[in-house]
Formats: C-alpha cells, sequence, structure tokens
C-alpha cells in the first residue's frame, strides 16, 4: 500500500511540476497559453502575472508532496505522512475548486486531483494498520 500510494503522490508532484514550469516558465509559448485557454498573445500578456504567481502555488505543493516522501522513506515516517497528506488534500481541495470554474476543467481538475486523492486513500489505509 505504501509503495502504491508514494508512486501516486510523485506522479502528483510530476504534474504539479509541469504545471509550475508551464505557468511559471514556458508561459510566453503559444503552444503553453493557449492550453488554458487564452486566446490570443494580448490576453496571455495580461495574464502572465497571474500565471506566474500560480505557477508558484503548483512549485510549493509539488515541494510539500516531495518533501514528505523523502521523510515518509526515511527516519520521520509519521511527519512525512502528515506533510503528504496536507499537501495532497491541498492538491484535491484545488481540483475541486478548478472544477467549479466550468465544465471544461474537469479533464484538468481530475488530472491535478485524482492521483492525490487515489494516493491519500491508500496510504491512510495503509498507515492505520
Amino acid at each position: 500500500m505504501a509503495i502504491i500510494g508514494s508512486v501516486l503522490i510523485a506522479l502528483a508532484v510530476v504534474v504539479h511540476l509541469v504545471f509550475f514550469a508551464m505557468e511559471s516558465m514556458l508561459w510566453s509559448s503559444p503552444n503553453v497559453w493557449r492550453r488554458f485557454g487564452i486566446a490570443d498573445q494580448r490576453d496571455a500578456d495580461v495574464v502572465r502575472p497571474m500565471a506566474y504567481n500560480q505557477g508558484f502555488y503548483n512549485l510549493f505543493l509539488a515541494a510539500g508532496g516531495a518533501v514528505g516522501l523523502v521523510l515518509y522513506w526515511t527516519t520521520l515516517r509519521h511527519v512525512g505522512f502528515g506533510l503528504i497528506f496536507f499537501t495532497g488534500t491541498c492538491m484535491v481541495l484545488a481540483a475541486m475548486v478548478l472544477l467549479t470554474t466550468g465544465r471544461r476543467y474537469w479533464r484538468a481538475a481530475l488530472v491535478q486531483g485524482l492521483p492525490p486523492l487515489v494516493a491519500l486513500v491508500v496510504l491512510s489505509l495503509g498507515h492505520a494498520g
């Protein structure tokens, strides 16, 4: 159970790192901002500061998950579990908020929220035993 949950949290970390890269480092590429529903360069330039900021939220979530995994698999298993649980819950809640912005975001919300949700369930079941 711990391995499956850890792999899923690691996947969630990678997903959030990819969003960080797109929003904070690669935003000037039309291929990137079009993925977020931005129609033209002018709108992309207007949204850029918000995307940059949002990217760092994703980076911090990824960092929390990664540090939690390291702690979980080393000497501080309970601390790592707590950090994974908090970070994973934030990822799931952020995905739920994304769903409230419109039906066209359901796929992105699944990509963002399903791996940490399943990981939390699996790790919680394994941690309780």
